[in-house]
């Protein structure tokens, strides 16, 4: 088997299956309620594919078990709390089924939070932005479409009242011109608008501030119980509690340091009409 991990000396794929069975649920059912392919998920239960713990935990909720195997399960798949997906392995596999899965983990958050010192947010970008963005990603035309489609799905969760949102970001972000200044622009207007839904936090923080430590890798993280890190060649997620408390803190120092509410409002738009007056110089 394939790195595979134990459950009291069983094989985890092993025994999930045996929990689906035991509950009569089929495969297909299953595999629909953990947005995974049957083929995934028939990969995982024979031991052909080590589940991330991601995997473990949607499919032991689409199997509906009680908290206390739940616990036992995720307690054995932390043997590898912290795992690293590489890039390359998500656009072979469609860059549009990765923001699906993300989309179920945020589905299940009561608060995100997310710091970003390159580019903005997904969740708050543009169409033409977020096309710009993923341009880079070498997709397919079909592909980059689909997962533009994906991106914009997952932003509908921003205007559900039961959920909030806590984004932070640095001036940086706001002035890169990755797109051209009107749509840059444009995409500073969504960001003021997004800012005064009542479950949404903008908070920006000004170049020249001062500030308790560097704001290094972006990250988001989902309640108290995931985060994931962006790096250049992969992704990062942990369930590591103690990881987990090390980006709250840290995100808490920086946001210490930021704009918000009409003070963040004011400064983004003094940056929105600084791009649309230099766009309008000859």
């Amino acid at each position: 088997m394939v790195g595979a991990i134990r459950l009291n000396g069983l094989d985890i794929g092993s025994a999930l299956r045996e929990l689906r069975q035991a509950g009569r649920q089929t495969a297909s059912t299953v595999a629909r309620h953990s947005v995974m392919s049957k083929s995934k998920l028939s990969k995982i239960e024979n031991g052909h594919l080590t589940p991330s713990v991601i995997d473990v935990e949607r499919i032991l909720n689409a199997l509906g078990v009680p908290e206390e195997v739940k616990a036992e399960f995720l307690e054995a798949a932390r043997v590898a709390a912290t795992e690293a997906i590489a890039w390359r392995l998500y656009r072979r596999l469609g860059f549009h089924k990765h923001q699906a899965e993300i989309q179920a983990i945020e589905a299940r958050t009561s608060l995100l939070r997310l710091f970003q010192p390159s580019v903005v947010p997904g969740l708050l970008q543009t169409p033409e932005y977020a096309r710009t963005v993923l341009a880079g990603k070498h997709l397919t035309e079909d592909v980059l479409d689909r997962t533009i489609g994906a991106r914009l799905q997952r932003q509908e969760a921003l205007y559900d009242p039961a959920c909030g949102f806590h984004f932070l970001m640095t001036e940086s972000v706001l002035r890169w011109q990755i797109v051209p200044r009107a749509m840059l622009a444009t995409q500073l207007d969504r960001i003021i608008s997004l800012s005064r839904l009542p479950n949404v936090q903008i908070a920006v923080i000004q170049l020249g501030t001062t500030l308790p430590e560097p704001p290094t890798s972006s990250f988001v993280m989902f309640d108290a119980r995931l985060v994931i890190v962006e790096i250049p060649h992969c992704e990062i997620t942990t369930r590591e509690p103690k990881d987990i408390e090390l980006y709250l803190a840290k995100f808490q120092r920086l946001s210490a340091a930021a704009l918000l509410d009409d003070e963040m409002r004011s400064f983004v738009t003094a940056i929105r009409d600084e791009l649309l007056t230099e766009r309008e110089t000859p």
